[in-house]
Parts: structure tokens; C-alpha cells; sequence
């Protein structure tokens, strides 16, 4: 299936107008229990309650009967099993799909094809679940545009329940533009109208693309590639007086713009756009603010103090200078972010605090490491020393209530972190190492 699927991407690079259609046969026997293995095992199940490890136990039979499943049309993805998240900084809770894992399999392998065929057509400003891309690298880029381009103004854009919005309609029309084999269109429409189950009761799929679905991230993409991207790449920008910019992570995007007239007219035109193809914006999480190097003096002149903030990607960015005395964009971890992990490592450590002092160590060692590595980026040192100290607090809290009887003062606790050091954090990213791909977009 490589082979095949580096041909494809050849000429998708190639001959950007071409419809693909003979795509179907790449989902046969081999790609398909590659695709199985690839999968973890760890994962929740669906609705059958399915695991990977019981697949695996009739394995060829299984992976047979899918292919003579999807040869005959008779291939039908069960609906998804609905659940429920925190949602950071929010009482809310963020609704999860989570397939079968049959389902997972086919979806693994559709992700790959369209994976393959979009990479070439998708923009440069978009970074979300594309290979190569990641969080920061998405930083680094807006990091440039504020800095050093004539970013004076910035439009912050929340997309109000993008996952649960999205038009099938549309989904399909904008698939159409690359895809022309009718059996891969089949189960992709069949996913996105599989609905859902909860509490033991079926819902129609009538809108929407499950988070939570392997294949959901590059369909998220491939809609607000066409929704989003290129409007503001060939209309939005050839429209604006001065410089725009946008950089965009899954449904989560910033703008910037050299003109505060450009900034208004495109909030208002991009409620439109987004009306027309089934979705909003959320009138509260949505901002148009002066940031930049010039903002303090947009600022003073209307009677404010400071330029307001931006949050994107769970970092807070604020304006302040360098040792120099130049601009710099700082940022910081955003306080819903930090508060939601220690509410939610509070809880494991109240559930969990009668274990053994070594697999308590260990693993809030392991949470610590995966939170430095996203957040120990410039600048964010102070912020991340600060939240180390609250796990440290909390750990003499908990620990301290493992009987009736105080295990820990607090000398004996320094004591007992000698022996079970927690790590310390370093900066891990710097925003000014552009790797080769950032470069080549600037």
C-alpha cells in the first residue's frame, strides 16, 4: 500500500485538478490488518465492545469477511459509542464518538488515502494533525507574523461546536473535488450518517463528524480547507488594504491584520461564510483586540491601559519587550488549562493515594515530563516553576491523608522528595527555531 499511496501522492502534486477513481482497492486484505496493528490496544471500545485483542483472534477471518463486506456494499459502520469530557475551564463537557474497532480499521486506512491526496492541496497555514506539523510549529509562525511583519491587530475566532456542525452536504461536494470512485464516497457518507449511541439509545448522524473517529481530524481539515483557508487565501487578503495573516490548528484559528478596517469588515464577512456552511461563531469567545508592535499606542489613545490578551493552543500571549527594550510576543500557560490539570490531577491523587509511594512517584514523574514537553517553551519558565509547585503542595496534601494519622511535616516531606525528585523543568522549545518547513513558508 506505500508504494501505491506514494504513487497517488505523486500525482496529486502533480495535477491539482485530478479526480481520483480507483481508490477502493487499497483497502484489501494486507493494508487493512497493517492497519489493525498500527491501532493501539489500550484504546476505549465501542458499542459491541469490541477490543483489538479479541479481533486479533480470528484476525484473517475477520479482516476477509470486511473486504467481502465492502466489495458486496454491504459494509455498514455500527454508530459511534457517545461520551463525555471535562471540558478545560468549563463546567461543560466535550462530547467523544468512539467507533468500533472494525471501524477503526476501515477509518485508519481512508485517513491514510486522504491523507495522501490533501497534503498536497492543503495551505501552509494550516498545522493541525498534518505529518511534520505539530503545536508549536504553529507558535513559531504567528510568533513571526506579530513580530516581524505589520500585525497591528487581531481577529481571535472561536468556531461554536465545529465537530457537531458539520454539513454532510457540503462534506461530500468538497470531497468530490478530489474523489470520483463512488464506493469511497459510500463509506465515507455511511460513517458520517452512522449516528450515535447513549444511554442505550440509537441518534441519528444528521450533522457532524465524531471526535473521536480516526478518520475525523483529516475530515475536519478537508472541510475547513475549502470553508476556510481558501477564502482567506484568494479573497480575504486580495480584499484588505494592508498585510493578513492567518494560522490555523484543526477549528481552532487566529488572524492578523496591519489594518483595524480590514480586521472589522473580515469578522463580519467570515459570519457569513460560515453561516452558509452550517456553522457560528461563539459572540464570546470571539475578539477583535490591538496586539503588536504598536498596540500600546492604539491602546493609550482609547483609553487603555494595557493591550488586551489572546489565548491559542493553551498558551496566553501578551505584549511586552525584550531585555533590549524591543517588542517581544510573550506567553504564558493559560490559567484554564493549568487549573483544569491540577483539578484533574488533584482527583487521581485523592482516588489513588493509599497505593505505594513508588507508583504515586512515578507516574505524577511521567505527567510532569509529557507537561513540560509542550509547555516548557520561551518565556514560560516562571509559569511552569509555578505549577510544579502546586503538584509539589498537592502531593504533601494528599500524601498527608493517606490514614487518620499525618504521615508527612513538612522537613519530612523535603525528605521524602530527595528520595522521589520531582523533575524540573527547562525550556524545551524555542519559538525562534524555525525548523526547515516554517522557514520555507516565510
Amino acid at each position: 500500500m506505500e508504494t501505491k499511496l506514494l504513487r497517488i501522492a505523486e500525482l496529486a502534486k502533480s495535477q491539482p485538478k485530478l479526480k481520483f477513481t480507483s481508490l477502493a482497492h487499497l483497502l484489501n486484505e494486507e493494508s487493512l490488518k497493517q492497519c489493525h496493528h498500527e491501532l493501539p490496544g489500550n484504546k476505549a471500545t465501542g458499542v459491541l465492545g469490541v477490543t483489538k485483542e479479541s479481533y486479533s483472534e480470528n484476525l484473517d477471518e475477520n479482516i476477509k469477511n470486511l473486504v467481502q463486506r465492502m466489495k458486496t456494499l454491504s459494509y455498514r459502520p455500527e454508530p459511534v459509542r457517545r461520551t463525555y469530557i471535562d471540558k478545560p475551564g468549563s463546567k461543560k463537557k466535550r462530547p467523544l464518538g468512539i467507533p468500533e474497532h472494525e471501524d477503526k480499521i476501515v477509518q485508519k486506512g481512508l485517513a491514510k488515502i486522504l491523507n495522501t491526496i490533501y497534503e498536497n492541496d492543503f495551505l501552509d497555514c494550516s498545522f493541525g494533525f498534518r505529518p511534520k506539523r505539530n503545536c508549536h510549529d504553529a507558535l513559531k509562525i504567528l510568533n513571526v507574523y506579530i513580530e516581524q511583519r505589520y500585525t497591528n491587530y487581531i481577529v481571535d475566532v472561536d468556531i461554536k461546536g465545529f465537530f457537531d456542525n458539520v454539513d454532510h452536504n457540503w462534506m461530500m461536494k468538497f470531497l468530490e473535488h478530489r474523489i470520483k470512485d463512488p464506493s469511497i464516497l459510500r463509506i465515507i457518507a455511511r460513517f458520517l450518517k452512522a449516528g450515535y449511541m447513549e444511554e442505550a439509545k440509537r441518534y441519528k448522524g444528521e450533522f457532524g463528524t465524531p471526535q473521536g473517529g480516526v478518520a475525523s481530524p483529516i475530515l475536519a481539515n478537508v472541510y475547513l480547507h475549502y470553508v476556510l483557508d481558501l477564502w482567506f487565501e484568494h479573497k480575504v487578503r486580495k480584499e484588505c488594504k494592508g498585510q493578513a495573516y492567518i494560522v490555523r490548528y484543526a477549528d481552532d484559528f487566529v488572524c492578523c491584520f496591519q489594518n483595524q478596517q480590514d480586521a472589522y469588515k473580515f469578522y463580519g464577512d467570515l459570519k457569513q461564510r460560515l453561516r452558509k456552511f452550517n456553522l457560528e461563531i461563539a459572540e464570546n469567545k470571539t475578539s477583535i483586540i490591538p496586539f503588536g508592535k504598536y498596540a500600546e499606542e492604539n491602546c493609550k489613545r482609547k483609553g487603555m491601559k494595557k493591550p488586551p490578551t489572546f489565548n491559542f493552543l493553551g498558551f496566553t500571549h501578551y505584549c511586552s519587550k525584550s531585555q533590549n527594550g524591543k517588542f517581544r510576543v510573550k506567553r504564558k500557560t493559560d490559567r484554564k488549562k493549568m487549573r483544569a490539570k491540577l483539578r484533574k490531577t488533584k482527583l487521581w491523587l485523592k482516588e489513588n493515594r493509599t497505593k505505594g509511594a513508588d507508583f504515586i512517584m512515578d507516574r505524577i514523574r511521567r505527567s510532569l515530563i509529557g507537561y513540560y514537553n509542550y509547555y516548557c517553551i520561551t518565556d514560560n519558565s516562571p509559569t511552569v516553576d509555578l505549577f510544579r509547585d502546586c503538584i509539589r503542595r498537592l502531593l504533601y496534601k494528599w500524601l498527608n491523608r493517606r490514614s487518620q494519622k499525618k504521615s508527612f511535616n513538612w522537613t519530612k516531606f523535603v525528605l521524602f522528595l530527595k528520595k522521589f525528585p520531582l523533575p524540573r523543568p527547562s525550556v524545551k522549545v524555542s519559538i525562534y527555531e524555525l525548523r526547515d518547513h516554517i522557514t520555507y513558508i516565510l
